[in-house]
This record gives structure tokens, sequence and C-alpha cells, in this order.
């Protein structure tokens, strides 16, 4: 798992549980269910760079569609709704992306 020492395998299993149904994922409640919203600036940090696949400093539309599937390889991927909520949520300069600072702020929300 690509959270291993970060997140625990119990309280990712019941995020993803939680929102397994389309269009049932809530940011706020998988931050808080996976124990991310509890973690450090750095651990905050690290899930970042996870889920930037590309490396590029930010978090894009494709990469937020896939989300889940960072926690879990068989995880679905977000619905369009979700995925564009979760963007507009995160993207607070309206660049269409979400740097390090915009995600920092989205889990700690």
């Amino acid at each position: 798992m690509a959270f291993a020492g970060v997140l625990s395998d119990a309280d990712v299993k019941a995020a993803l549980d939680g929102c397994a149904a389309a269009d049932s994922f809530d940011y706020k409640k998988f931050f808080k269910a996976s124990g991310l919203a509890a973690k450090t600036a750095d651990d905050v940090k690290k899930a970042f760079k996870i889920i930037d696949q590309d490396n590029s400093g930010f978090i894009e539309e494709e990469e937020l569609k896939l989300f889940l599937q960072n926690f879990s390889a068989g995880a679905r991927a977000l619905t369009d709704k979700e995925t564009k909520a979760f963007l507009s949520a995160g993207d607070s300069d309206g660049d269409g992306k979400i740097g390090i600072d915009e995600f920092a702020a989205l889990v700690k929300a």
C-alpha cells in the first residue's frame, strides 16, 4: 500500500468502504475516516506526492478522478461529478489544479 507508515490499512479500508457507491464521495469524511486529517503537515505532504502521479507539483483533474485508487488499487474511479466537486473545493486560486498548500487546506478543512 502506498500509504504504509502514514495511514493504517483499517482506516483506509473504512474510508474506502464509506464511499464505495458512485456519487457518495465526500472529501471531508474521507480525510477524517482515513486518518489523514489528523496527520502532520509532513505526512500530508507525503500523501500529496503520492497522489501527484506525474510529479508536476499539482494534482490535476485526471489524477483526482483516480484519487481513491492511490489508497487501494481495486478502488473505483470518482465520477465526473465527484471529481469536479473535489477540484472546485480544493482549487482556491482558480488555476484548474490543486497545489500542495491547497491540498493541505482541503485535508484539514
